[in-house]
């Protein structure tokens, strides 16, 4: 028992699996779970598109570069929330699942007419499932219940800076420590007795990891014209892990520390175009990250390199706020197209989604409620797997203030 497999086996017995309330997703179970795909700020109803776009009106981690087009004597603070609804199919199986989670916190400002910069804490992946099973004893034909759980995941703590080199050009660098812990527990018995036995595995993860971007902005007749690109360096990701078994009033019948395993993130870089008119924006990108070979395949699943293909329409009406013409309501609508970064019975994990969004301003204009939604599909049901039918919803607050310009008047 001193490995075992995080929930591979039952997953592949679709049958036998109950996912449980508070479920992120199944498939967070393999390599270090979900990674987060998604952006969720402004960007989320425009497919989570957004490498060629400026930070103008709000904080776009998309591309570090972003910064440099930060308005001066502005600071930003940002915070969003997401609730997911899933739905599982498989063979004998059809359940629901929920949670609502935190997923960004960021602030930054124009530090001079050329530096910008942001500090934030966002998830980078999530660890988040429960499967119930049935075992049984060799020899006997009894069965025993049989819990698996993971929870956990790495957190990105950034700060990002960008210098604007001119009016078309910005650069840009995202300095990030990647840390958390993903902890699987397999426990064995119902009885609620306190010699219930589980055994638990403690992971901590940690380094730091960069991202390089650029963007052009310029004009074409009545349209502006948006480029961008982002390359994030390989990482090797250092363990700390721990093994033991204990009963379920946590009295510990065997601890060890394990030897430690890096976990290589393999390089990504992507591109992005965005094309306005003022009133109409239109943005896509691509993204791509090499993960085959980066790490030894497993028996159940291996490591595919991982593609993302997102794009959408933004229109937004303005209004006149002390003579001066600002932002009103704002409305999106997008796509984006997935392959994760594994791939399980030779089968490819596809997430396809269809996004909407609307941006609100408070009356002072400092404030702006953004509401995203998200409608999709991940994996499949053949083959013994689970589909995964999901509606994401995002809460992202936007608080936007002069307070340098205030501080000056003093």
């Amino acid at each position: 028992m001193r490995r075992f497999t995080i929930g591979c086996c039952l997953l592949l017995a679709a049958g036998q699996v109950q996912a449980q309330k508070g479920v992120n997703s199944i498939y967070s179970a393999f390599g270090i779970g979900d990674l987060e795909e998604k952006d969720y700020s402004r960007n989320f109803g425009v497919g989570s598109a957004g490498v060629a776009r400026g930070s103008h009106s709000f904080l776009n981690e998309l591309n570090p570069a972003s910064y440099g087009r930060l308005p001066m004597e502005t600071f930003f603070f940002e915070a969003s929330l997401a609730g997911k609804s899933l739905q599982y199919n498989g063979t004998n199986l059809n359940q629901n699942a929920g949670d609502i989670n935190f997923k960004r916190f960021a602030m930054g400002f124009k530090a001079s007419k050329m530096w910008g910069l942001s500090l934030g804490l966002m998830p980078y992946s999530r660890v988040d499932y429960k499967l119930l099973n049935t075992r049984y004893v060799e020899g006997t034909t009894a069965g025993t219940r049989n819990a698996v759980e993971g929870t956990g995941g790495i957190n990105r703590l950034y700060f990002s800076n960008a210098l604007q080199l001119n009016k078309n050009f910005s650069v840009g660098v995202s300095s990030a420590l990647l840390f958390g812990p993903i902890t699987t527990t397999d426990s064995l018995g119902s009885s609620g007795s306190a010699t219930d036995v589980y055994t638990e595995q403690r992971r901590f993860m940690h380094n730091f990891n960069f991202t390089t971007g650029a963007q052009y902005a310029g004009k074409a007749g009545q349209w502006l014209i948006g480029a961008g690109a982002t390359y994030r360096f390989r990482t090797k990701l250092a363990s700390e892990e721990d093994f033991s078994i204990r009963y379920a009033d946590e009295t510990v019948l065997f601890e060890e520390e394990l030897s430690s395993r890096d976990f290589t993130l393999p390089q990504q870089w992507a591109v992005g175009l965005s094309f306005s008119n003022g009133r109409i924006n239109w943005l896509a990108d691509y993204r791509q990250q090499n993960w085959k070979g980066a790490n030894a395949d497993k028996q159940d699943y291996s490591f595919v390199n991982s593609q993302r293909y997102s794009g959408g329409m933004e229109y937004t009406f303005y209004k006149f706020q002390y003579n001066k013409q600002v932002e009103g309501l704002i409305v999106q609508a997008g796509l984006n197209y997935h392959t994760a970064y594994m791939q399980i019975k030779n089968e490819p994990v596809r997430d396809f989604g269809v996004t909407a969004g609307a941006s609100l301003p408070s009356k002072t204009g400092h404030l702006r409620y953004y509401l995203g939604l998200e409608a999709g599909q991940r994996g499949t049901s053949s083959k013994g797997l689970i589909q995964e039918n999901y509606i994401n919803v995002v809460l992202h607050l936007s608080l936007r203030d002069n307070w340098f310009f205030k501080l000056r008047e003093q």
